[in-house]
């Protein structure tokens, strides 16, 4: 399946695609600290150097935490931007993380 024909359910969301320029998806909205980064982790274990990933993630822990050890491990975040909620206020708006592996 081509990345951009991959299509996930995201928690009680809408179904949407992923970035077309994207490698991998990671929808990590159903976890908590610190098994939104372990699965992180373990995701970009398996992506080559230069690939990148969309993360989606739900809540004030995993925004700032994820982010940070993905910086941590030497690799580059792209971006982070809320996606439900153009204001990003609510602690219960996606965000959406774009990393490429180092």
């Amino acid at each position: 399946m081509l990345p951009s024909q991959a299509i996930r359910e995201s928690h009680d969301y809408t179904k949407r695609q992923m970035t077309a320029n994207t490698e991998h998806f990671l929808d990590i909205t159903a976890e908590v600290c610190p098994i939104t980064f372990v699965k992180t982790r373990l995701l970009i274990e398996k992506m080559a150097t230069g690939e990148t990933a969309e993360i989606r993630l739900v809540g004030e822990e995993p925004v700032e935490n994820v982010p940070a050890s993905v910086k941590e491990l030497g690799h580059v975040v792209l971006s982070l931007e809320p996606i439900e909620n153009p204001s990003g206020s609510d602690s219960n708006t996606v965000h959406c993380l774009k990393i490429k592996k180092s």
